[in-house]
């Protein structure tokens, strides 16, 4: 008989999935997949069918359906910024020391707060 009351076992995570899964390059994936999320929220926002997101973001239908299914093949980091930018969003990249001694630098894509802008 088992006990229901027991904990299972789990390990804690990094906070990057991709790390944890031992990919080659963590950060960069985990930047693709964040800009990829902000690609589909928009177009899901505007109510865009596939064909209208392709048109808009100036790629084959074919290539909206692999993305909205978040998928990164064929989408590298610049590219994925680029059809932000086709869905009116501005990008800013901010360059600075490593704010830590005891971890690599990294790449990270963060989400302006709502109503911030410069």
């Amino acid at each position: 008989m088992s006990d229901t009351n027991a904990r299972p076992a789990f390990e804690r995570g990094s906070g990057n999935v991709f790390r944890d899964l031992g990919f080659e390059r963590p950060d960069d994936e985990l930047a693709k997949a964040t800009l990829i999320v902000h690609v589909r929220e928009l177009v899901a926002a505007r109510r865009l069918r596939q064909t209208d997101a392709a048109r808009v973001l100036g790629i084959p239908q074919s290539k909206v359906s692999v993305l909205l299914r978040g998928h990164s093949e064929g989408f590298s980091t610049e590219r994925l910024m680029k059809l932000l930018t086709r869905l009116d969003q501005d990008i800013d990249i901010v360059v600075r020391p490593s704010r830590s001694a005891n971890r690599p630098a990294r790449i990270r894509v963060v989400r302006a707060r709502a109503g911030a802008g410069t």
